[in-house]
């Protein structure tokens, strides 16, 4: 029987290296390895917040790199490959071949427990591996399971199984309604996420116990498993406990997420970086365009450099057409209108950027 690898993903970001932190002090006990996908075109501070992070957790943080027989940073190997077709939100090819293909080959075909930093306060998915051997878990979610495994938990063709496992395994909440709903069927008027939030608003570890028992059944990795602590978990982590754990044990959080203010036309405003990843990362906005040319200049012409043979950035304007002064000002005063009225109880901008920090170019990792 092979072992069951636990392993979590470094982006770069605020939410991965939380998680980081997270199951370290909550769960010393679990032999986690921890690693990060180096594309070659990070920010100076990501390298920071990676140094930091392996001086907390005691342990080194492998650097995976797509090509490493390969003299060029893999991002500029796989661009030429790709006949210097830029990535875009359409076409991610950098989040498979830099990301998830790396990750992939590092994780072989044992068995593996990802742990992704999606948080309690965000609604959605993240990655989710098509290979078998690796299951997901989402510990800042009350809800720590991937939707695959929920989908077939709470399917109607699953009921009797579930009532079977209700009355053969120690549970602490056995009343009648716990029963009634684990044995209700899914329709119209009573969905599935409906049924879900239910059960866990009764018991969220008692679910949990019944699903990792389920999974015994299963040809999932925790099957492998006699014990996963995290089956004890009901906590739900937002964006201030992100930051908290961050500023609380030293780490820090990463300098880019930091307001910046400036003025133009007589008004005041501020702006960051939204996300982690690749300095060119084709997600960020158009203000974080600005914020890169005026934050880190060498970057920004260097992103400009990529952009030729009718490959742009972002759609419908090149870079060098984004900071001509007229436009830098217009950008500017279109984000400090659309920031107006927004509570300032925050150094970050988190709250008035559109943040999908995970889902693109770190998508893995979450």
């Amino acid at each position: 029987m092979k072992k069951v690898r636990h392993v979590l993903g470094i982006s770069g970001g605020k939410d991965s290296a939380a998680l980081a932190i997270y199951m370290k002090t909550k769960y010393p006990d679990l032999d986690v390895e921890y690693y990060t996908c180096d594309t070659g075109k990070e920010l100076d501070e990501t390298y920071q917040l990676i140094e930091n992070l392996e001086v907390f957790l005691g342990k080194e943080i492998q650097k995976l790199r797509a090509v490493e027989d390969s003299h060029e940073d893999p991002f500029d190997h796989y661009l030429k490959r790709k006949g210097g077709y830029l990535p875009s939100s359409a076409i991610r090819w950098c989040t498979r071949a830099l990301k998830l293909e790396p990750f992939e080959q590092y994780v072989g075909e044992d068995p593996v427990i990802s742990y992704v930093g999606i948080r309690g306060d965000e609604d959605r998915e993240g990655y989710i591996s098509t290979k078998t051997n690796i299951q997901s878990i989402f510990p800042f979610r009350k809800n720590i399971w991937s939707e695959d495994v929920i989908s077939k938990v709470l399917s109607n063709g699953n009921i009797e199984n579930m009532l079977d496992l209700f009355g053969s395994i120690p549970l602490e909440n056995r009343s009648a309604r716990f029963l009634e709903l684990l044995g209700h069927p899914i329709n119209m008027e009573f969905t599935r996420p409906q049924k879900l939030e239910a059960i866990f608003d009764l018991n969220t570890k008692d679910f949990n116990r019944l699903v990792f028992s389920w999974l015994k059944t299963t040809s999932y990795p925790l099957a492998l498993e006699h014990y996963f602590p995290l089956v004890e978990n009901d906590e739900a982590l937002v964006r201030d406990d992100i930051f908290r754990l961050l500023e609380d044990t030293g780490v820090g959080v990463p300098a880019y997420y930091k307001k910046v203010e400036f003025n133009i036309k007589g008004e005041k405003g501020e702006y960051s970086r939204s996300r982690s990843g690749c300095y060119f990362c084709f997600f960020q906005q158009r203000i974080e365009w600005v914020w890169l040319y005026e934050q880190h200049p060498d970057l920004f012409f260097k992103a400009m450099e990529y952009e030729k043979d009718g490959y742009t950035w972002g759609q419908n304007e090149s870079l060098a057409e984004l900071i001509q002064p007229e436009r830098i000002k217009q950008i500017k005063l279109e984000f400090i209108e659309k920031t107006k009225g927004v509570r300032k109880l925050s150094p970050f901008l988190l709250d008035i950027l559109d943040e999908e920090e995970e889902v693109g170019c770190a998508a893995c990792f979450l």
